[in-house]
């Protein structure tokens, strides 16, 4: 009977962790007074990030980052991207584009990826755009850098900022 116990509980384990989604790239949380953001940090390694056949492709609904969607919690009500915002948290979606991006909140929440993002588009509470800037010398790991009005995605040669200011 022991043995019969230890295996279904091993089975268990096995089935279990094949299910598991694993974290592959380093994670970070970035925040100040206003907002916070947790996003995994994938690195460039030699590879074609932002393009049309790119890591990151232009014109497809992007993670913006590694591993689970990228999340943004704002503590105040605030104009996100030109766009007024309730406090809370959402799941940041990005859609690369040569020039600008689309930026998108979501309320739902825990998703890994941007794999079942079709299925919970309905659930976007934001959609706006910010310019693409060209950077000089490329950025290894994909950064998400705080400013005072707003937050900074680089990673490639491409650097996008998002302006984010409370409206109380």
């Amino acid at each position: 009977m022991k043995q019969i116990i230890s295996l279904a509980f091993i089975m268990l384990l096995t089935i279990t962790g094949s299910f598991a989604k694993d974290r592959v790239s380093k994670h970070t949380t970035v925040k100040n007074d206003l907002m916070k953001v947790t996003y995994g940090q994938p690195s460039k390694k030699g590879r074609v990030i932002f393009s049309k056949d790119g890591l990151a492709p232009f014109g497809q609904v992007w993670r913006t980052g590694a591993d689970e969607a990228t999340e943004i919690t704002v503590n105040k009500d605030c104009m996100f991207a030109g766009v007024p915002l309730k406090a809370g948290t959402y799941t940041l979606f990005t859609v690369p584009y040569h020039g600008e991006w689309k930026i998108i909140l979501n309320s739902k929440l825990g998703q890994w990826g941007s794999f079942e993002y079709e299925n919970v588009k309905n659930l976007d509470v934001l959609e706006s755009t910010s310019l693409v800037k060209l950077l000089d010398q490329p950025v290894e790991t994909f950064t998400i850098t705080l400013q005072k009005d707003g937050f900074l995605m680089a990673w490639d040669q491409t650097s996008v900022f998002v302006t984010v200011k409370p409206t109380n």
